[in-house]
């Protein structure tokens, strides 16, 4: 099993994965109110692009993915979050799934515990994300890693089947120091 940073080779192998979720989720309860508009092809094409998207890969099949980045793609300046932090200050989920096919294999919580180190790696001071309400699997996974409820709040995302979001964070105070690199910026700038 690898967590990976994706490449142009991975677009069809994770654009599928999300497309078995989807049809997955469209068949069952579609908890974070996903279509073929998205997640999809094209903005997998753009994370992957923009050295965003993540995969577990084990044995050249993808069985989950994430997209990791500074861009909370709304309003997380109406969180009540625990702490002030600036954009660049803490790290954002988008689109975490675990292919239908693998469910209940704790896949979801290697993600999360990988995506926790990640974060630690790269100095980050916390991790936010924003769940559609009542999306169950994903708030209980989130609160089994210790992510705290920060508000329900309108993120000015402007969608009519999800005016609201509930917002999640995970601070994290045991940061591991960044390595200067050759720049000696923080790696996200």
């Amino acid at each position: 099993m690898e967590w990976i940073k994706c490449k142009s080779g991975h677009l069809d192998l994770v654009s599928d994965m999300y497309g078995r979720v989807v049809k997955h989720l469209e068949d069952t309860v579609n908890y974070p109110k996903w279509s073929k508009e998205y997640p999809c092809r094209e903005s997998v094409a753009e994370a992957i692009q923009k050295g965003e998207q993540y995969a577990y890969v084990e044995k050249g099949r993808v069985l989950g993915a994430a997209v990791l980045n500074e861009d909370p793609d709304g309003n997380y300046g109406a969180g009540d979050w625990s702490q002030e932090l600036k954009p660049g200050e803490y790290l954002v989920i988008h689109t975490l799934a675990v292919d239908p096919k693998a469910g209940r294999r704790g896949i979801g919580g290697y993600m999360v515990s990988r995506i926790l180190e990640t974060a630690m790696e790269n100095g980050y001071q916390a991790i936010r994300i924003d769940v559609v309400p009542g999306n169950l699997p994903a708030i209980s996974l989130y609160q089994k890693y210790g992510f705290t409820f920060a508000g329900t709040k309108d993120l000015g995302r402007d969608l009519e089947e999800i005016p609201m979001f509930e917002l999640y964070e995970r601070n994290l105070p045991d940061a591991l120091p960044q390595a200067p690199s050759d720049s000696g910026r923080h790696p996200a700038q």
